[in-house]
């Protein structure tokens, strides 16, 4: 139970909403029901601002980062038990009517001003918010000057609390088109005909940056048919950007090819991740490494890359000079990995549904701390739960030989174990 003034605030609305439906029991007429349907209705769409207002400050706060989350969508879809789309309504919502701080922490008004007015009056419900969210933010509406933009805001947000969500979206469309009569302006110059990609580390941080240009069209194709297959959306409201989709696809095909592909030997050797440990660091149980190319790693990344890869080890002493270089092997054997894919049928995570094509295999306790390469120890999680799994509280139990998970406290107080919905099996005979 909730204590002090949220628990206090809750209370009186658990009270007030007794009140209403009390108000609109057996013996109220046709009427006064009515009127209860329609304090419901105001009730849920001050709630919905509250929430709305209530995500924007956490987001403000880097609560959900700070506790392992990329995705506000994602938190708030395991904290309040929704659907992902209606975690996303409530974040797309949160990053368009609410007032936004900057780094300097300056504030600056809310992206849809005359949007913010009428959904803060009751004017407007979560669905009004998302269709003129996405409207606004489509290829054509992109194109208007700023002036013409924001009159196109107004307009719609005028027309939310008259028309249902379904409507402002068709009426909507028209008036952008009208505003956008003449499309993009073409472009009449000739491609320069060039092919080159450049890599680049990053000086003062861990990472880089990869930036290419194909004018070949048989090269650009292959690229592109390689990080299509792995960008599509993982659900029907996937937060992700169209760019971030691609940039996380692109480092999963290379993934894949470094371990089951093959490629041309570099220096005698097949490509493989290098990991530098430092002899201290090692003593430390590997809290800290570095990469051949990507800088440094944290402890949480460096877990999740020993989890299932080809890894060598290179140990060097305080004054870096080698000590000892490992010989590469794979934890997971690939029978073992079968089976794991057997058993699970891609991510385990509950909710999420990636293919065992695009997942890798994480050690419930950590092999580094003694954790066996067995099948009871093994689950098979997606690229996103498996960084989840080691940078936030999240954790594993496998009490049956089947993966279950715990969410944090903040999450689910109790932390009740959340399991993937096993197969309906039909009985025989």
């Amino acid at each position: 139970m909730d204590t002090g003034a949220v628990g206090t605030g809750r209370d009186r609305l658990q009270q007030a909403i007794a009140q209403l439906v009390d108000a609109a029991g057996p013996t109220a007429t046709a009427d006064e029901v009515i009127d209860a349907v329609r304090a419901y209705e105001e009730a849920r769409r001050f709630l919905d601002r509250a929430v709305v207002n209530a995500t924007a400050d956490l987001q403000r706060r880097g609560v959900f980062a700070e506790r392992g989350y990329r995705s506000p969508t994602g938190a708030l879809a395991d904290l309040l038990g929704w659907e992902r789309f209606e975690a996303r309504r409530r974040v797309l919502a949160a990053e368009n009517v609410c007032a936004q701080i900057g780094l300097d922490g300056t504030a600056s008004p809310a992206r849809l001003p005359a949007t913010a007015t009428v959904f803060a009056c009751g004017e407007a419900g979560l669905r009004h918010v998302e269709v003129i969210a996405r409207l606004l933010a489509s290829g054509p509406a992109r194109r208007l000057d700023p002036e013409t933009w924001a009159g196109a805001e107004v307009q719609l947000a005028g027309k939310a609390g008259i028309y249902t969500p379904s409507e402002l979206h068709t009426w909507g469309t028209q008036l952008i088109e009208i505003l956008d009569q003449d499309g993009p302006e073409p472009d009449d110059s000739p491609p320069a005909q060039l092919n080159e990609l450049r890599i680049s580390r990053f000086r003062t941080r861990s990472g880089g940056k990869v930036s290419g240009r194909f004018d070949d069209a048989a090269m650009f194709d292959a690229i592109a048919a390689a990080v299509d297959a792995g960008a599509a959306p993982r659900d029907t409201d996937d937060q992700r950007t169209t760019a971030e989709r691609q940039a996380e696809a692109l480092a999963e095909v290379c993934v894949q090819v470094l371990s089951r592909g093959r490629l041309p030997e570099t220096g005698g050797r097949r490509p493989q991740l290098t990991v530098t440990v430092r002899l201290e660091d090692l003593e430390r149980r590997a809290s800290s490494a570095s990469l051949e190319f990507g800088g440094r790693l944290t402890p949480q990344t460096l877990r999740q890359l020993a989890c299932d890869a080809g890894v060598i080890p290179v140990v060097l002493d305080g004054t870096g000079v080698p000590l000892d270089v490992g010989r590469i092997g794979r934890i997971v054997p690939d029978g073992l990995r079968r089976a794991v894919t057997v058993r699970d049928g891609g991510c385990a995570f509950p909710g999420c549904d990636r293919p065992p094509s695009w997942c890798e295999i994480h050690h419930v306790r950590e092999w580094q701390h003694g954790g066996p390469t067995s099948l009871r120890n093994l689950v098979m999680l997606c690229t996103v739960h498996h960084r989840l799994i080691h940078h936030s509280h999240w954790e594993i139990r496998m009490p049956d030989g089947l993966p279950e998970f715990l969410p944090p406290s903040w999450i689910d107080r109790s932390r009740t174990p959340r399991r993937r919905p096993p197969p309906v099996l039909t009985p025989v005979g």
